[in-house]
């Protein structure tokens, strides 16, 4: 029965946007799924307002879904012939949707006069067509920390672990750790990827094979697993949204995040900073997370009227004025030239900082093979957590999965 009632669930979500962006008695409509946290989702509320108000024959609405489900969804929607008209999300999903031909090729859609106001890295093409017109650049992990607690951040991970001793504390002496120093959601896989690139590693070579066993890997297993066990400086499980709390609460240190989440921080009085993710002691390489845009792909059912206004919604969502609205609250890099010009982006020291992050880290890769070595690092990187796995033998296991996956993946 439960199997009865989810797939009933998926076809319901499916044909719920059968059609839609069809006029009907009223204005069009105008469907937008994105991953956008709070703080992101109430700048475009307000922009998608003023949208409507200058042109009254539209309706735009936005609904956010987290990263998994989102893609998950839409992919099940547009296969059946319907789904949003636009869908937002970080580069990393073009391949995938490529591959099931479930989104649009842009370049006819958009003028080259439009398109050459973007940085290189703010258009995303896959197998020459372009694929994604991206508000946002970076898009990348970065150490945050509360000023209050942390006046200067660590430089290496020695001096990391040396301040996050000293912070992580039980206050009241009821054998329980009520402030940590360092917190973050270490138990999904792209949260560890800055570890693996500090100790000389990545996912992937040029040619989209896993790159999973090796000792790289095996040493930042080793690392993760010492900041929790030996040095006792992140709590013993710690997903995103604890994590999260534990930092706007006031009661950690340092958090590992991206800029999705600092308007948040803003929001809740933490005078926070950010910094470079600390480099490896062992050996002297900085911490590679990853770098990606995120931005606006065209549904593959999005026809006649409906097209028309998504391409016109889109160009108003990257112009360079409602592209600032999102850096005055998430301190975000934008992708327009014009844009990066501004006052607002030059002169913020989270920005310049936030830039100095990306510096360092590497492209995420948006081929559809990186979908297929997520899936196989999550079961092995948390059996390596829960201590069912070791190190080593998780990095061989990965690896068979990966190239399982991806070699099923390619028939």
């Amino acid at each position: 029965m439960k199997k009865i009632f989810s797939y009933l669930l998926v076809v319901l979500v499916a044909f719920s946007f059968w059609g839609c962006g069809k006029k009907r008695g009223g204005p069009l409509q105008i469907t937008i799924w994105h991953q956008m946290q709070v703080e992101g989702r109430e700048v475009l509320q307000a922009q998608l307002e003023k949208y409507m108000q200058a042109n009254p024959e539209v309706t735009v609405t936005q609904l956010y879904k987290e990263t998994e489900e989102l893609r998950s969804s839409y992919q099940t929607a547009a296969v059946a012939g319907g789904g949003p008209q636009l869908i937002y999300g970080p580069s990393d999903q073009v391949g995938p949707f490529d591959a099931m031909g479930i989104i649009k090729p842009l370049e006819n859609l958009f003028d080259q006069e439009f398109l050459k106001n973007f940085i290189p890295s703010g258009l995303v093409y896959f197998k020459g067509h372009l694929y994604q017109i991206a508000d946002r650049v970076g898009n990348h992990l970065t150490l945050v920390y509360n000023k209050k607690l942390v006046p200067v951040p660590p430089k290496d991970t020695d001096e990391l672990i040396r301040i996050g001793k000293k912070l992580t504390v039980d206050k009241d002496g009821d054998g329980k750790t009520d402030q940590w120093g360092l917190v973050w959601n270490y138990i999904e896989p792209y949260f560890f990827i800055p570890f693996l690139g500090g100790f000389g590693g990545w996912v992937m070579d040029e040619k989209g094979n896993p790159t999973l066993d090796t000792p790289a890997t095996v040493e930042a297993f080793k690392f993760i697993l010492d900041l929790r066990d030996k040095y006792k400086i992140i709590p013993t499980e710690c997903d995103y949204a604890m994590a999260d709390a534990l930092f706007k609460e006031g009661r950690a240190g340092m958090i590992i995040n991206g800029p999705w989440s600092w308007g948040g921080y803003e929001k809740a009085g933490i005078d926070y900073g950010l910094a470079r993710i600390p480099k490896i002691k062992k050996t002297g390489l900085w911490p590679t997370p990853m770098v990606s845009p995120k931005g606006y792909s065209i549904n593959i059912n999005t026809k006649g009227e409906a097209l028309k206004e998504s391409v016109k919604l889109i160009k108003y969502l990257t112009s360079p004025q409602v592209e600032l609205e999102f850096t005055k609250v998430l301190n975000t890099i934008p992708s327009r030239k014009e844009a990066n010009e501004s006052p607002l982006v030059k002169g913020n020291k989270r920005v310049i900082h936030s830039r100095e992050q990306m510096e360092v880290g590497r492209p995420m890769p948006v081929i559809p093979e990186l979908r297929a070595i997520w899936d196989a690092m999550k079961p092995g990187y948390q059996a390596v957590l829960g201590g069912q796995l070791s190190p080593e033998k998780a990095a061989k296991e990965i690896q068979k999965e990966a190239i399982k996956k991806i070699k099923e993946m390619r028939e």
